[in-house]
């Protein structure tokens, strides 16, 4: 194997260029019989490579023909043959570097035969051919070695490209399957440099686009049990969208496998190595990989170039058919161009005067005047090498496409231009892709189908984050957007709607006049009120008979006025809390009680009074009469306790937004709980003594004792505001209202119908009992 290696097509010149190529495809050893040494034979002609060689071939007759660029210089070449095999593509690069010519002696003469080396295809092959001349600084031009792991010019110093690095293809694959909403996708690559570094940069990007991979495996086309595990691993997915990051040796492998075992409704997503390949087109493949979509080369057409193969090859049909669709032309047609200007720059060439005779060009002047060089073709692109030695991405976005003859179509629908602005570099247009399986409707490819509003995302235990259940949000919590990952809590005063997707104002709850309940109320209440003043009439219509004078009936009277005032006084609890009508309710209410309660209890101390004023030689009366009995009643109403109530903290209207979560209890907060239970506390005192007295003068000789209906309506009166309290407490809402007002109505008809409607009765019914006689317990059969 040591033999030295000829170059295929050569052409000596001033300036040689050397150049390594897979014409051919396959390569085989000739015997392993051990008994002579193995020759290494190419077969299968590569026509793809085969038209760089000659598209390389018309630049260098194009720039030596012109003598504008290299005027009286000459360029030759050298074209290598690598069989696309890396044992051949490292014969090869020490063929090129050395040549076949050895110094006198036992040295070597120290000098490269070549200047600049375009090649090689591959990414892997390129590597190696760069780590071998790197040290010797020779300048080495790829035209498709896309390897990010090129970019390094530490380890890969005079290395340079006319295509982009993969970093870019790789993050625009991402970007597209973002673009598309996929979020489950499987990736597959190379098992090479190319494959490896291209698909670890997609990987990177898609995590950041917040891509999910399904599975990621990989496979060489050597390697026939990894294919087929890879087969496997795809048929058991459940990604309906992949990414293949391959050349387009492997992917016809994984095509044959494909359309073998029947698999189908898969979306491709392919790179510039095999998107646009022609190998791929055979019979099945619009079955697998048909509405493919995918980075391609921009493809140039050279002008003159087709002229040139049919001048060479006639009209062969089969050759000249796929010419235009060869994408890579262009990039080598450019690396033998960056050669030639790196030249004219070194030789000082002038366009009338020649170039510099007699100089001596080293391959790392070469290198040095690369860097520099920045022209234009004549097809209009502009040439230029960065800081990582490629030049500007610039890729066709295509789909595959069947015409109405069945023949498979490469339509381009979109652009990525890295020399764009961020937001013009990206330009797809949706309408003119064909997807798998020839349908018009985009394929969904998610492990999990997106959260509406109203919704969270919570993810599957164990499962990349794209695999997730999409749980409600709690009540008072929304979610105005699609996938959302959280919920928010609405602020205090509001809560969500039905479908979790906004905050509204909460509902406010307040005892209204329009409800049932406020309208029971309220017609009690002014029943109440009614019954009352009817009985006031009645009483004042028969204020001259003994039954009504009984008692003093101005006490009574003032009874029924507070009485009405009790009735009235429930109405300012419904309704819709204001500052008022807080301080109104709650002093109104103690007021009206309190004045109340003072009324029985003058009447209760009258009846004791007047039985004492019976006895013999007892003048107690001159002590109680109309004038002490009114100033008791005004003394007992103790108004101080609501001055200093309302002075100190009166009652105010408060939003409850504490009780429940759903809704807002307006109500009037009693601003001081010690001035409410004060209030209660003396109503329940003067009622516990109004009970003693009447209690203690039940038994007196009257027939119509008073004390006994007066000891009965505050046993009642007692009882309603002992259960009062615990109720008021434990109800909720509108309900802690209604339970007062339920208490006021009850202790005013208490004594309104404990005190005044036996008297009713009488005067009613039983006139004849209304009479002082019969009162005093004088009357006889």
């Amino acid at each position: 194997m040591g033999d030295p290696k000829n170059p295929l097509l050569s052409k000596d010149g001033d300036i040689t260029i050397g150049t390594l190529i897979s014409i051919h495809s396959k390569e085989t050893l000739s015997s392993s019989e051990f008994t002579r040494k193995p020759q290494l034979i190419c077969s299968s002609v590569n026509l793809i490579d085969l038209r760089l060689a000659q598209i390389m071939i018309f630049a260098i007759e194009e720039i030596n023909r012109s003598g504008n660029l290299l005027p009286n210089v000459s360029i030759g070449y050298k074209i290598y043959d690598t069989c696309a095999s890396r044992l051949s593509s490292m014969s090869a690069t020490m063929a090129v570097m050395n040549g076949q010519e050895f110094a006198a002696g036992d040295r070597c003469n120290g000098q490269s035969p070549i200047h600049a080396i375009i090649g090689e295809t591959e990414s892997s092959a390129t590597v190696i051919l760069s780590r071998t001349t790197g040290p010797f600084k020779i300048p080495v031009i790829s035209h498709s070695a896309t390897c990010e792991c090129l970019s390094n010019k530490k380890a890969y110093p005079s290395f340079f490209r006319t295509i982009a690095s993969d970093y870019h293809q790789s993050r625009a694959l991402a970007y597209i399957v973002k673009h598309f909403g996929w979020t489950w996708v499987g990736a597959v690559n190379s098992d090479n440099d190319y494959g490896n570094n291209g698909m670890a940069t997609f990987l990177n990007t898609a995590q950041e686009e917040g891509i999910c991979v399904e599975y990621s495996v990989k496979f060489y086309r050597t390697e026939p049990e990894k294919l087929l595990n890879v087969v496997n691993i795809i048929k058991q997915s459940t990604a309906k969208v992949i990414v293949a990051f391959l050349t387009s040796f492997e992917m016809y492998n994984l095509l044959e496998q494909l359309y073998i075992q029947n698999i189908t409704g898969i979306q491709m997503i392919g790179v510039e190595a095999w998107i646009t390949a022609k190998n791929l087109i055979i019979p099945q493949s619009f079955q697998v990989l048909g509405g493919s979509l995918g980075f391609a080369v921009r493809n140039i057409k050279i002008e003159g170039f087709l002229d040139d193969v049919i001048k060479e090859f006639g009209e062969t049909q089969n050759y000249i058919e796929d010419v235009p669709e060869q994408r890579y032309t262009s990039n080598i047609y450019k690396a033998v161009y960056a050669v030639a200007h790196a030249l004219h720059n070194l030789l000082k060439c002038k366009e009338h005067e020649g170039c510099g005779k007699g100089l001596t060009i080293q391959p790392q002047q070469v290198v040095e005047a690369l860097k520099k060089v920045n022209f234009t073709v004549k097809f209009g692109d502009h040439v230029w090498f960065d800081s990582t030695g490629a030049t500007v991405a610039q890729y066709e976005v295509v789909n595959w496409q069947q015409d109405s003859d069945g023949s498979i179509q490469f339509k381009a629908v979109g652009y990525y231009d890295a020399s764009l602005p961020p937001e013009l570099r990206f330009v797809l247009n949706t309408e003119n892709i064909v997807w798998v399986g020839g349908k018009l409707e985009k394929p969904r490819s998610v492990c999990s189908e997106s959260c509406p509003p109203g919704t969270r995302k919570a993810a599957q235990k164990g499962r990349p984050v794209c695999c997730y259940d999409c749980i409600t949000c709690a009540d008072g919590e929304i979610s105005n957007e699609t996938d959302s990952n959280n919920c928010q809590q609405c602020p205090g005063e509001y809560w969500s709607n039905t479908e979790n997707t906004e905050c509204v104002l909460k509902a406010v709850e307040f005892l209204s006049f329009t409800e049932v309940m406020g309208i029971v109320l309220v017609s009690f209440s002014l029943f109440g009120v009614g019954i009352t003043v009817l009985m006031a009439i009645l009483f004042y219509s028969k204020k001259d008979t003994p039954i009504v004078k009984a008692n003093n009936s101005e006490l009574s009277f003032m009874l029924l006025f507070s009485l009405i005032l009790c009735f009235l006084c429930s109405l300012t609890f419904i309704g819709r809390p204001t500052e008022w009508s807080c301080m109104l309710r709650h002093t109104a209410f103690g007021i009206t009680f309190v004045l109340c309660i003072s009324c029985v209890l003058g009447k209760t101390i009258v009846v004791l009074m007047a039985f004492k004023a019976t006895l013999p030689g007892s003048n107690v009366m001159k002590w109680f009469g109309p004038a002490q009995q009114r100033l008791s009643v005004f003394a007992f109403t103790l108004i101080l306790i609501c001055v200093l109530w309302l002075s100190i903290s009166p009652p105010f209207p408060y939003k409850n937004i504490k009780y429940y979560k759903e809704k807002i209890i307006f109500e009037c907060s009693l601003g001081s709980t010690i001035g409410f239970s004060a209030v209660l506390g003396y109503i329940g005192l003067l009622a516990l003594l109004c009970f003693i007295l009447a209690f203690l003068a039940r038994t007196l000789p009257d027939n119509f004792n008073e004390a006994k209906f007066i000891t009965f309506s505050m046993l009642i009166f007692c009882a309603v505001w002992i259960t009062f309290i615990p109720a008021y407490v434990s109800s909720p809402g509108k309900f802690t209202v209604a339970v007062e007002i339920f208490a006021i109505l009850a202790s005013s008809f208490s004594l309104l119908l404990c005190i005044f409607a036996p008297k009713c009765y009488i005067i009613l019914f039983k006139p004849e009992q209304n009479t002082k006689q019969h009162l005093m317990g004088k009357n006889t059969n």
